[in-house]
């Protein structure tokens, strides 16, 4: 790998960057953006621990990691420094039906209940397949907690969800949908695929 430049707190990479964050690793000529972006999180936003590979083509193009792994801010982050990573898989899921789309089989501008009729129920007829990719569908929570052997149950949370009105007209205004996505586009999916 062509190292374009080396941060480390204090010190100029070989691309010239000043920074007194801590901030160590390795980034590819032509990712230098993402090295000041990920310098920027820790000297102006606050950030107190992170690390971010990136790769292309099978090749790692940026390695960086930098501040502390603790709340106390006491030991340092360091290459292969242990994460918990929460949602990480809403990307990998969204995948799905932007693959179902390439193929044809998934409008994306379609209401959700042209796909899954149970959904229209409760003003959610205008709720389009994007607005669900892009947590607008006004569904981010449920009218009443699941127990958890219904949240396991692959019918019993998409059934939750459809049979809801949603929190806000759907396509108006942005909400994380932490606890409803999966069941979405999981139920989604299923009635395009069958």
């Amino acid at each position: 790998m062509a190292v374009a430049s080396t941060v480390t707190s204090g010190r100029k990479g070989r691309s010239e960057v000043d920074t007194d964050a801590d901030v160590h690793g390795t980034v590819a000529e032509g990712f230098e953006p993402v090295r000041d972006a990920f310098v920027r999180n820790f000297t102006a936003l606050g950030e107190r621990g992170a690390a971010v590979a990136v790769y292309r083509d099978g090749r790692k193009v940026v390695d960086l990691w930098g501040g502390t792994k603790d709340v106390d801010g006491t030991e340092p982050w360091r290459r292969g420094t242990a994460q918990v990573v929460r949602s990480a898989t809403k990307g990998v899921a969204a995948a799905v039906p932007l693959l179902l789309h390439r193929r044809g089989e998934l409008d994306l501008d379609a209401p959700v209940g042209e796909y899954w009729p149970e959904f229209k129920a409760h003003g959610k007829e205008r709720v389009l397949v994007r607005h669900v990719l892009n947590h607008r569908a006004g569904l981010p929570v449920l009218d009443r907690p699941l127990t958890p052997e219904e949240a396991l149950d692959p019918l019993r949370g998409p059934a939750a969800v459809a049979a809801q009105a949603p929190v806000w007209e759907p396509g108006t205004d942005h909400g994380y949908h932490a606890l409803t996505y999966g069941w979405l586009l999981d139920e989604l999916v299923r009635r395009v695929t069958g």
